[in-house]
């Protein structure tokens, strides 16, 4: 045997340069560096998540503990009469907390003002927390019970009277020496507004309306008469303004003195003499 083949087979064994495949379901070994490099770092990432967790705390802390989160007052807007006093007390929200405001119970509340038509309530962040968008109702006559006023708008809704209105129709109770309950400003219903609209281009310059608890609407005219007309719509007084016309009429070119003309009735109208005259 040669020294070449000896020497030949002295050399160590080497793996053959084949590359394998990587079995299927079993992942290649990484080397202690390599899974050193891949393994997250739990130091690390806790003290993120305190940090993170300490800044949500001192943000509740300062949400809860800060004044200015709490509704002290808000902002009122499209009111005329009515104070922002007012509705922020019929809104009920002293002392609430931003998280815990509900706009549609702050609306209800609010709109248990006989003087609001409608509401709007915006919720916002400091300093203008809470603002309340206000309709009022417009009053179109003036109860007045001993000097008592009370305003009634077009639906017949009563209201306080708030100021001087120029314009506006005087309706004034009159006290009987009866027993019977007087009505009130509340009774005035929305027929009834609309029926004393319409008698008011019959008044003198200047002249209110009377109610009486039995005979209803009336004045005294410029014949110096009391006329009582009674309640109902306006299309019924209309009817009964008809029938007026043609009795003032009648009664005047006949020179009788009437007292009291009384049409509350329209099928059955009757006047009372002035006696002594």
């Amino acid at each position: 045997m040669s020294s070449h083949v000896q020497a030949h087979r002295r050399q160590p064994d080497r793996a053959p340069g084949v590359l394998h495949r990587a079995t299927p379901g079993v992942a290649p070994k990484l080397s202690t560096a390599a899974r050193r490099e891949r393994r997250p770092a739990p130091a690390r990432w806790r003290v993120i998540s305190g940090a993170l967790l300490a800044l949500f705390g001192l943000t509740l802390l300062v949400f809860f503990t800060s004044d200015v989160f709490y509704v002290r007052a808000i902002q009122v807007r499209g009111n005329d009469f009515i104070t922002r006093e007012e509705v922020f007390a019929y809104s009920e929200l002293a002392d609430y907390h931003l998280f815990w405001l509900d706009p549609a119970a702050v609306r209800r509340n609010v709109l248990r003002a006989a003087s609001v038509a409608d509401v709007s309530v915006e919720v916002g962040w400091p300093p203008d927390l809470v603002t309340v968008l206000v309709q009022e109702r417009q009053p179109v006559a003036v109860w007045s019970d001993g000097g008592q006023e009370t305003w009634i708008d077009l639906q017949g809704r009563a209201m306080p009277a708030r100021a001087e209105m120029p314009g506006l129709l005087h309706v004034n109770l009159v006290r009987d020496n009866s027993d019977r309950p007087l009505p009130s400003a509340s009774d005035f219903d929305k027929d009834m507004v609309l029926g004393a609209l319409r008698l008011r281009e019959l008044l003198p310059e200047g002249g209110h309306l009377d109610f009486h608890p039995v005979h209803g609407l009336g004045w005294t005219n410029d014949q110096g008469w009391q006329v009582w007309m009674g309640t109902g719509s306006a299309a019924l007084m209309n009817e009964k303004i008809t029938i007026y016309k043609v009795l003032v009429e009648n009664l005047s070119s006949r020179a009788i003195d009437v007292a009291e003309l009384n049409i509350a009735n329209p099928d059955a109208p009757f006047y009372r003499l002035l006696w002594g005259l």
